[in-house]
């Protein structure tokens, strides 16, 4: 079970505190317009956070996986491109993760099955996600 809580922070207009289930605290906000600077994000969008959340989950899974595969796993980041319907609710339709790894003799087989691992099996946000947005991946090893 996870409890998380919000609070807005009435100062700062549309910005909001949020605290996860293990007392972590991220900035979630919403767009203001300044006359002099536009329109401009004040801290992350949450739109963004559910991407950042899949990334993370998926991560954290590969790179989990990868050390009981005894890969030597060096590096990783995971470049995420969400589109989105033009209109309200600006639902997700598809999702595509691109992951960059590091490491000394990564074998591909083994990448390739940590990917469907975590994408298709462990990742709890890729699978609630699943059911609304198309999600896709590629990789790439660097050496």
């Amino acid at each position: 079970m996870s409890t998380i809580a919000i609070k807005w922070m009435q100062e700062q207009s549309r910005l909001f505190a949020c605290r996860d289930s293990s007392g972590n605290t991220v900035m979630s906000g919403s767009w203001s317009t300044d006359e002099s600077s536009g329109q401009e994000w004040k801290a992350a969008k949450p739109s963004d956070l559910l991407l950042m959340g899949l990334a993370s989950c998926a991560a954290h899974d590969v790179v989990a996986i990868l050390e009981r595969q005894r890969q030597n796993l060096s590096g990783l980041r995971v470049d995420v491109d969400g589109r989105q319907l033009p209109d309200p609710p600006y639902a997700f339709t598809t999702i595509h993760l691109r992951f960059t790894l590091a490491g000394d003799g990564l074998n591909p087989e083994k990448v390739e099955r940590a990917l469907d691992l975590s994408l298709n099996k462990y990742c709890s946000v890729a699978a609630t996600l699943r059911g609304v947005a198309t999600i896709t991946h590629d990789y790439v090893i660097e050496d």
